[in-house]
């Protein structure tokens, strides 16, 4: 097995931005909101429109790029935090169990200009597949920009703030209602939110078109600041259903990212780029 195909493999199935797509299995049941019974005609339109318009004001403190976030899900779990005033951002992601054959961990660091990734391989693959051991280094490896740019999974863009693209999934809100004091249900059309870096292309066109009603929850804080959202992607054929849940937390209170020491820095060989192609 070479890296390519690996990332062929791993990386489509279970990563979720920082580029990771984080997926949780619910079973095949169907997802279920519950919702405060609702009104009916001019009253019930104007409360969904005005819950609407409360989801989408609930991501515009995400765009001042001062916060912590996780995104989590079935073998894969991305946390950090994104720092604007600095110009930094540090990303955690897990991919993977233990007992896999390849389980992959990454710690991020992006201080503009410059990135760094430390990576952690375990698993028969680690040793196995020819070229991973150089990988494996204990050490962070520098990013060479020109490679990464655009790269959802190695790089950052510090003019899209957030990895999970919540501004871009409250947009393509198609139902919405309060449940309770700072509490959302609904539904999403998935398809509309492309750009969300929660979202794998693969699995939204999976779906066909169940995309275009995605079952949701979402919690804000008492400044009406999003909290949580938990979309319930429903099964696809043999794949049982999903869940991708995110979090943010600490509006205001992030903190510049630390850059590696110099004697902990090393450049990143060719392997570690064909790894996330």
């Amino acid at each position: 097995m070479t890296i390519r195909r690996l990332s062929a493999g791993l990386m489509a199935a279970a990563l979720l931005t920082p580029g990771v797509a984080a997926c949780t299995t619910s079973g095949d049941t169907a997802p279920t909101t519950t919702a405060t019974p609702s009104a009916t005609g001019s009253g019930a339109r104007a409360a969904d429109s005005e819950a609407k318009q409360a989801l989408l004001d609930s991501t515009k403190e995400i765009s001042n790029g001062n916060f912590r976030f996780t995104m989590s899900g079935v073998g894969s779990v991305a946390e950090g935090q994104v720092h604007q005033p600095s110009q930094s951002a540090e990303i955690r992601v897990r991919l993977g169990e233990p007992t896999d054959d390849l389980a992959i961990s990454l710690d991020l660091i992006h201080a503009k200009p410059d990135s760094w990734v430390k990576v952690d391989l375990k698993g028969g693959a680690a040793t196995s597949v020819p070229g991973l051991d150089r990988l494996n280094l204990g050490k962070f490896q520098h990013l060479d920009q020109s490679r990464i740019q655009g790269d959802r999974n190695l790089g950052f863009d510090f003019d899209k703030v957030d990895p999970a693209g919540s501004a871009a999934l409250t947009q393509a809100v198609t139902e919405v209602q309060r449940t309770g004091d700072g509490t959302f249900s609904g539904t999403i059309d998935v398809s509309k939110a492309a750009e969300a870096g929660s979202l794998d292309q693969g699995v939204v066109t999976a779906l066909g078109p169940e995309a275009n009603a995605v079952p949701f929850t979402a919690t804000t804080d008492a400044q009406g600041r999003l909290t949580e959202l938990v979309l319930r992607m429903p099964p696809t054929g043999a794949a049982a259903g999903q869940e991708i849940k995110m979090t943010y937390s600490d509006y205001g209170n992030a903190t510049a990212a630390q850059k590696p020491p110099a004697d902990q820095v090393v450049e990143a060989p060719p392997e570690l780029y064909n790894l996330f192609k």
